[in-house]
């Protein structure tokens, strides 16, 4: 139940970034989110000494750079689908970069599992909806670089607590994406003056509900049971997230969506599934 509760915290994230997105310009989105995040991790923002180099480095590739291309890429795209589903190539992107960075083999299994998920993506690049918005496609890609680049920092990271880490992310965050929403954005105060309700509850939902509700939720799973039950788990996200832009946004789902979300999230969950397995093993 708690599985399932992250998931659909995550996944309902991609909903309320997209609501959040269509009156917000996106770094001014996500600076909002970012700004309420802080508020309440505050009193876990301490001085880390020793690893404050690889702390702000976190917060440079997944606060500034993966949310601002994800909330960019959610406002170019014309449905939430798609986004959902080429986000999770991070996977693929974390597995190959691990090669190169921390020196770890791929086997002929995993090697299968990345081709299916690209292989995904591309069948999902030619249909109708997402070809009208393939640069919104592209920016998720790049989101899901950055982030695939954050996991292997994170992986290198030791002695940080995870809400510490948020709490750098977000005031790292915050000051970043506001100065970067001066420079090429404009009437950010008009777009807060005049959201209604609803829509200033899209940052505030991305801030609360994805990140301290679904991080928090699967850090306790860690510490409670093993790597290779919970991490296979959160593979339900994506596919709640395509649920919730049918029946909340009207996504149309097309025979190459639901082809390319197959390949894309079977291979992701052969990626996990092993790198789960082997964790397990060397535990």
């Amino acid at each position: 139940m708690l599985a399932l509760l992250a998931n659909a915290a995550w996944a309902f994230n991609f909903v309320a970034g997209k609501a959040g997105v269509t009156h917000f310009r996106p770094f001014l989105f996500t600076a909002l989110r970012f700004a309420v995040l802080l508020l309440v991790l505050l009193p876990f923002l301490r001085w880390l000494p020793g690893r404050m180099r690889g702390v702000l480095g976190i917060a440079l590739v997944q606060g500034v750079l993966h949310f601002s291309l994800v909330f960019a890429g959610l406002e170019a795209s014309g449905d939430i689908a798609s986004v959902a589903i080429a986000s999770q190539l991070y996977v693929p992107f974390s597995a190959l970069l691990a090669v190169v960075w921390l020196g770890e083999t791929l086997d002929g299994r995993r090697l299968a599992g990345i081709a299916s998920a690209f292989g995904g993506v591309l069948v999902i690049g030619f249909d109708p909806i997402v070809l009208r918005h393939l640069d919104a496609l592209l920016l998720i890609v790049a989101g899901a670089v950055a982030m695939a680049v954050a996991t292997i920092q994170m992986r290198q990271l030791r002695g940080v607590g995870v809400f510490a880490l948020q709490a750098w992310i977000a005031l790292c965050a915050t000051a970043a994406l506001s100065l970067l929403s001066l420079l090429f954005e404009h009437d950010q105060w008009t777009a807060i003056r005049t959201a209604t309700g609803l829509e200033l509850a899209a940052p505030v939902y991305s801030a609360l509900g994805a990140s301290l509700v679904g991080h928090g939720i699967v850090y306790h799973l860690l510490g409670r049971y093993p790597v290779s039950v919970t991490t296979p788990l959160m593979l339900l996200a994506p596919v709640l997230a395509v649920v919730f832009g049918v029946l909340l946004w009207g996504d149309v789902l097309t025979w190459k969506l639901v082809l390319g979300g197959i390949l894309t999230l079977t291979g992701i969950a052969v990626i996990t599934v092993s790198a789960a397995n082997r964790h397990a093993a060397a535990s």
